[in-house]
């Protein structure tokens, strides 16, 4: 069975005021929008980089990410996209094209 392997996070303030930002996004009160956002953006959810640089993760989101090492950076990204899939089934139907891979 696969294992992730443990890295530190090397900027935690940094790490977890971007992650605070993220985690507010798909709060159950404010998914909906941040889905309809990246909908109207003609974003891919997937697409973190995309989503970031669009400012639908917050305006300091950018230059929080940007001043992340690169070990933070691909932690936050796995933790964006876990999160994208704990999105309730029936939101993601609503927002297919957002989700879909085509």
């Amino acid at each position: 069975m696969f294992e992730q392997a443990a890295i530190a996070v090397q900027d935690e303030k940094t790490y977890a005021a971007l992650h605070s930002q993220i985690d507010a996004r798909f709060a159950a009160s404010d998914v909906e929008p941040f889905l309809d956002g990246v909908k109207r953006s003609k974003l891919r959810i997937r697409d973190f980089e995309g989503v970031l640089n669009r400012g639908l993760l917050g305006k300091e989101a950018i230059g929080l990410y940007k001043a992340l090492p690169v070990s933070d950076q691909g932690l936050t990204r796995e933790r964006y996209l876990r999160l994208v899939e704990k999105v309730p089934v029936d939101l993601r139907q609503r927002y297919l094209k957002a989700y879909a891979y085509y």
